[in-house]
Formats: structure tokens, C-alpha cells, sequence
């Protein structure tokens, strides 16, 4: 039912990150402007197998390589992070590009006091419900919080929150099968 896709992130990739939250409180680069940025290259990688094969490759030749990287994302992105993406290249760590877009997100959030929350409903839950909710969450957890809404037919009715790895489910479904647990 709810997807727990367990994002383990390399040593290496939250070192990448780091290094590019450096660059951003050094002032080189806003964070939104690289995280703008870093949301493109992810979508315009998820969207091509055959460039992550072509950079992933390592019979092809890094100038190659970089001569690509500049011919896809020249006018779409700021230059650091092509010289980011190039690093990668040169460093051979292409292959954690998810990882790191990840562990820099997850640090930015950190940064911006942000936390994000999976919340699962049968149905559509009005905007006044939805409030009301991130303003008890908000409370709850200190933080600003981020809610991604998803509908999901099974649970019945009722609410399941995702927080983290921690799960709290309200949701009629679990009700229904608790009470048949305690019955038998």
C-alpha cells in the first residue's frame, strides 16, 4: 500500500552533497537556483536511459562526455552545476547523481527547517481538512511541513501519515482489521 522506498544514500554521494551545500553558503549559488537546477538534470536524466548510458559508459571518453553534458544543458541550468555534473564525470561518480540530488535535498530541508509528510486518503480531502492537518503536523514536529497528498482506495476511509520511516495510521481499514484481531 504505501510505498517505504528505502533511499539509501552513499557516504560518497552526501559528501558530493555537502560540497554543493558549501558552494551555496559560500554564496556561489543560491540554494534555490541549484535545487532548480538539480530538478531539471534529474527530469531530463529520468527521461533518457540512453544519456544515462552514455555517461555511465566508461569506454566513452570524459571530454566526450562533458562535450554532451554542455550540449544538453547549456541554456537550461547555471554553469556550476555543469562544472558539478562534469566533476561527476571526471570523478567517475555519474552514477550517484540521484543519491546526491537526494542527500542535497534533504540537507537543504534540513536547512529550511522543512519537513515532508506522505499522507494517504481514500478519498480527496478538502483544502480546509488539509490545513488543518499541517497546522496540527506543523505544531507537532516544529517544522514547516510539506505534504504530499495521495489517494489510495484500499484504507478504506481515514487517514495513513507517513513521516519519516514512522507510520500513523488512522485509516478505517486498519480499524476494521484491529477490531477483528481483538475479536478473535
Amino acid at each position: 500500500m504505501i510505498n517505504s522506498k528505502e533511499n539509501h544514500i552513499s557516504t560518497s554521494a552526501k559528501n558530493y552533497a555537502d560540497s554543493l551545500i558549501q558552494v551555496c553558503k559560500d554564496g556561489v549559488l543560491t540554494y534555490e537556483t541549484a535545487s532548480k537546477d538539480l530538478e531539471i538534470v534529474k527530469e531530463i536524466i529520468s527521461e533518457s536511459d540512453e544519456l544515462v548510458k552514455v555517461m555511465e559508459n566508461p569506454a566513452i571518453a570524459n571530454n566526450t562526455k562533458n562535450e554532451i553534458i554542455d550540449s544538453v544543458f547549456s541554456n537550461q541550468i547555471s554553469d556550476k552545476i555543469i562544472n558539478f555534473l562534469k566533476i561527476l564525470i571526471d570523478k567517475k561518480r555519474f552514477n550517484e547523481l540521484t543519491q546526491i540530488i537526494q542527500a542535497y535535498n534533504d540537507e537543504v530541508d534540513i536547512i529550511n527547517n522543512i519537513k515532508r509528510v506522505e499522507v494517504y486518503s481514500a478519498v480527496e480531502v478538502s483544502e480546509d481538512r488539509k490545513q488543518r492537518l499541517i497546522d496540527k503536523l506543523q505544531n507537532k514536529l516544529k517544522k514547516n511541513v510539506i505534504v504530499n497528498w495521495n489517494i489510495n482506495n484500499d484504507i478504506i476511509g481515514g487517514l495513513v501519515i507517513k513521516i519519516d520511516d514512522d507510520i500513523i495510521d488512522n485509516s478505517l481499514k486498519n480499524k476494521l482489521e484491529n477490531l477483528s484481531k481483538n475479536i478473535i
